[in-house]
């Protein structure tokens, strides 16, 4: 006979592998912390066929930053650990074609440990420094003003389709060096990697998605290489270290990686972020009222909503316990950053949101050497967001009751599908 704790455990588990996310999608906080009070790691069934691996949620700080952490007993890439093969495939969507379908999750930061991570990201921190992203705070400035100028007279908008998404992709855009007609396109590209993967989806949909994506990337630096401008992309195909230098498909990976992260985590920051702040007037009211909150503000809408449901899983390359659970070599543990950003033994009052809170280690972009080295940019990018959005449109308002808001969720992330505004 089933426990309790088992069957929320397995209600969790069905949520996130299943095609919408189940009891997840609109509203995940009461459910994780359901599975927060069953344990820091608590074991899930994987629904994948011919294995016998074991499945692992973490649901808590320490647990998650210790595994995070380590990289000696735990790697981004199963195919280090004997028979691990297929399930790399069955997350990644990589179903072993050597084509362009493979630069997304192939070769990048994402799925490789050291030596190779430090050798990738060295190069390409070469060029995406703390100094050029502050310099591109100008830049920033005027895209949202003319998003926002081009809404002002209406009256209304759909927050996401109109500024959240148009803003971080068009700053990465013009940081890549991508044409503003291609930008479209990039977002049907996007919304299919993001909402279309997982734990033993085989959408045909998404390859084909995956597939123009690549080849896109790959045609964006054939044109780079004869002419090279003033962008990260030339600069890229470019660096050299030591006698090392990205290779062919490292670039392509890493270039389709950098427009898709660059601008999904950002959107979603800006849209879930806005939508909390209207959820929660008075901590709207302090926000407005004292414009130096923003920094703290964007740290705690990260923690209290962020737009990743899971970290990249993890695999053990050797036995090992934790929080008295007996963790077996080949073992995948999912890390839940929304559950342990509202861990109760870590945060005072974590269910509330608080835009002044002082201590704020969240996991929203992940922790050790495959935390988001795009981290910078999505903070900038998202103080410039909130506070020019409510600088100009200090009575900013929902324009549908609030049930009528939906989600899209995926293994990932979990984002709004639109968010009708007034002002």
């Amino acid at each position: 006979m089933k426990t309790t704790d088992h069957m929320i455990a397995e209600k969790v588990a069905f949520s996130l592998f299943s095609a919408d996310g189940g009891e997840l999608t609109t509203n995940p906080f009461p459910l994780f912390a359901q599975l927060r009070s069953v344990g820091p790691i608590v074991p899930i069934p994987i629904p994948l066929e011919g294995t016998d691996r074991q499945g692992w949620m973490v649901t808590q700080m320490k647990e998650a930053v210790q595994i995070l952490k380590d990289h000696t007993h735990f790697t981004v890439d199963p195919r280090s650990i004997s028979g691990n093969v297929p399930l790399k495939h069955s997350i990644s969507g990589n179903d072993g074609e050597s084509d362009s379908s493979t630069f997304f999750t192939g070769n990048s930061m994402l799925s490789v440990d050291e030596p190779d991570h430090r050798r990738l990201r060295g190069l390409v921190s070469k060029v995406f420094t703390p100094r050029f992203i502050e310099g591109l705070r100008p830049r920033m400035q005027e895209i949202a003003d003319e998003l926002l100028d081009q809404v002002q007279e209406r009256g209304e908008m759909d927050l996401i389709k109109d500024y959240a998404f148009p803003l971080p992709i068009n700053v990465i855009s013009e940081m890549l060096g991508v044409p503003q007609a291609d930008r479209a396109q990039i977002r049907i590209w996007s919304n299919a990697l993001a909402h279309g993967q997982g734990l033993g989806k085989q959408d045909e949909s998404v390859k084909e998605h995956m597939r123009a994506f690549g080849e896109y990337t790959s045609q964006l630096v054939a044109e780079k290489r004869l002419h090279p401008a003033d962008d990260l992309i030339s600069q890229m195909v470019a660096i050299e270290e030591a006698g090392d230098r990205l290779s062919e498909e490292e670039l392509l990976s890493m270039i389709t990686l950098l427009i898709f992260a660059g601008h999904e985590t950002t959107s979603n920051l800006i849209g879930t972020g806005t939508l909390m702040l209207l959820d929660h007037p008075d901590q709207l009211k302090k926000l407005k009222a004292d414009p130096s909150l923003v920094p703290s503000a964007v740290e705690e809408l990260l923690r209290f909503n962020g737009p990743a449901t899971i970290v990249g899983p993890r695999f053990a390359m050797r036995d090992i316990e934790i929080a008295g659970q007996q963790i077996k070599m080949g073992d995948m543990l999912l890390v839940i950053p929304t559950s342990a950003n509202r861990d109760e033994t870590q945060f005072s009052d974590p269910e509330e949101l608080d835009i002044a809170r002082n201590v704020n280690r969240h996991l929203a972009f992940g922790h050790g050497i495959h935390v988001c080295l795009g981290k910078p940019l999505a903070r900038l990018e998202g103080e410039i967001a909130f506070a020019t959005l409510f600088k100009r449109m200090p009575n900013l308002r929902l324009s549908v009751p609030r049930e009528r808001i939906t989600w899209s969720f995926s293994l990932n992330s979990r984002s709004l599908t639109a968010l009708p505004v007034a002002f």
